[in-house]
């Protein structure tokens, strides 16, 4: 229980699980990713913002396809393996999870311009996919509960929407009326028997305390990945200045499943609750369109600065969600018990129901960099290393959705309750980048770190990424083979409900995840 975590604002609190899916934590499945690239640019610490000459720069700095004066083709497999460890209400869970990849992958295709009429002395164009973010994963946690129940979220948004006992029935079909149907939420009356409002069955002690309480289990396994194709264009002005402009095309696939279950610690067999078990399958799918520009400027030999600029990715996106819930009331009904209802069943005449179409703004990136390079030469063969920092700014609050049918005044009434809930939830944050190579003839040695800031504006909530990575590389004949290793630690929180009127429970967890990334590449005129 955390005493300051009333985040969950008015506006968020009136976003309606009835009218939409999305929430504000989607923002960091498409803003926040992890360190992607070739296994060079990883073992590097992804800090390859003015480095340039590896194909992974089309996605950071465009400029760095520039260096580029013959052609290439890369391929970039990874293996990634994590362990996840949360601490929720003083119990200790442990998850683990793997899964396959890729780093960036495709050909550039670079040439010299001999003629004395071209005022760039050479350009280069490079058509790459590049992995960036993995989704697989397995969030579990459970622990005791005296405090809170999930069901009061539910109470919570009926007596918000002054439901009807017939809006209550069928409006929500995705929580909320699944419960009142199976009587894990009932009405509250009057003398008179007039409906006041709404109720948990959920047994929790009141002012005076008590023995009640439940055991919480949250399971949560998610699978696909973001992508982007970037197609990149760039040119060098005697070795000196690079330009590059990359157009690219990301796009998502997302799919969870979710199973939350709370079950009477209490001992009592007559209270009217024995368990609940909530399931919930959510899939997304989308794609969008977003450029990054940018320039490496080398006033001498041994320094290089690079500057780059991502534009917002402005998306389409549809999502897909469908909801389960068994319920034992025990004898608070003469019903038999447990009961189960899907929200299929409740669909109706909606057949379109958990089908939503919207479109998404994820937020600006902006990167600066500077490398040392070790015997700076125009033979690169004889260069000796490299030293190289980024440092990134990301705007993670503003990130905004929006109703694709602009005439539909509850869907827009919904997303600006959103935005605002995100802008109160987020920040923009810093990401640092630092990495180095060694030469030895045909052999490479390299070192990285990289520490990705926070992105909640509460500093109650951890959200900071660290990572760690080292490898080998080799180069010889027009061949290159690249090994890597990356230590990713996160420090990270999940809420799983939000309440208006009390204090929200977290879960505090730890990933810990390792990827190993195999980069192969082949050089030809």
């Amino acid at each position: 229980m955390r005493s300051k975590l009333f985040l969950a604002s008015a506006a968020l609190l009136a976003l309606q699980l009835v009218a939409n899916a999305q929430v504000p934590e989607d923002v960091l499945r498409y803003a926040y990713p992890l360190m992607g690239g070739t296994a060079r640019n990883q073992a590097i610490g992804g800090a390859m913002g003015s480095l340039g000459g590896d194909i992974t720069a089309a996605h950071i700095n465009p400029a760095g396809i520039g260096m580029y004066k013959n052609s290439e083709f890369v391929m970039s497999p990874n293996f990634s393996f994590l362990n996840n460890k949360f601490n929720f209400r003083g119990d200790q869970t442990k998850s683990k999870d793997n899964g396959i990849g890729y780093g960036t992958s495709g050909f550039v295709w670079g040439h010299s311009h001999n003629s004395r009429y071209k005022k760039s002395s050479s350009s280069a164009i490079s058509l790459t996919i590049n992995q960036t973010a993995n989704y697989n994963n397995r969030i579990q946690y459970k622990g005791f509960n005296n405090f809170s129940s999930w069901s009061e979220q539910y109470v919570e948004e009926l007596a918000r929407n002054r439901a009807t006992v017939g809006q209550a029935l069928n409006n929500y079909i995705f929580g909320s009326s699944l419960a009142f149907q199976l009587y894990l939420v009932d009405t509250v009356a009057d003398q008179n028997n007039n409906v006041i409002g709404y109720q948990s069955l959920v047994p929790l002690p009141g002012i005076n305390g008590g023995p009640e309480g439940v055991m919480q289990t949250n399971l949560i396994e998610t699978k696909g990945g973001a992508h982007e194709i970037a197609l990149a264009f760039a040119n060098n002005y005697n070795d000196k200045l690079h330009f590059g402009v990359a157009f690219n095309v990301p796009f998502f696939s997302y799919q969870k499943e979710q199973t939350y279950r709370e079950e009477d610690m209490s001992g009592n067999l007559n209270n009217d609750f024995s368990y609940f078990e909530y399931k919930e399958n959510y899939r997304t799918n989308g794609w969008g369109f977003n450029a990054k520009l940018g320039m490496i400027f080398r006033p001498v030999e041994k320094l290089r600065f690079g500057l780059a600029f991502h534009t917002p990715t402005f998306s389409s996106m549809n999502d897909r969600i469908s909801a389960e819930m068994k319920v034992n009331s025990e004898s608070y009904t003469n019903l038999p018990q447990p009961r189960v209802i899907t929200s299929d069943e409740l669909k109706g005449s909606n057949s379109n129901a958990g089908n939503y179409n919207y479109n998404m703004i994820t937020p600006y990136r902006l990167l600066g960099s500077l490398s040392f390079v070790i015997n700076e030469v125009k033979e690169v063969k004889r260069q000796k290393g490299f030293v190289t920092a980024d440092i990134e700014y990301v705007n993670y609050r503003g990130t905004r959705y929006q109703a694709q049918d602009a005439t539909n005044v509850d869907d827009v009434n919904y997303y600006n309750e959103l935005n605002n809930s995100i802008k109160n939830r987020y920040k923009g944050a810093m990401n640092l980048r630092l990495g180095g190579e060694l030469k030895f003839n045909t052999i490479m040695t390299r070192l990285g770190f990289a520490y990705m800031g926070s992105p909640y504006a509460s500093k109650e909530l951890k959200g900071s990424r660290m990572l760690l990575s080292g490898g080998l590389g080799y180069r010889n004949k027009g061949m290159f083979v690249d090994l890597t290793y990356v230590h990713a630690l996160i420090n990270y929180s999940h809420v799983p409900y939000w309440l208006a009127d009390k204090a929200n429970v977290v879960a505090d967890g730890k990933n810990s995840r390792g990827n190993i990334v195999f980069t192969v590449g082949f050089k030809f005129i």
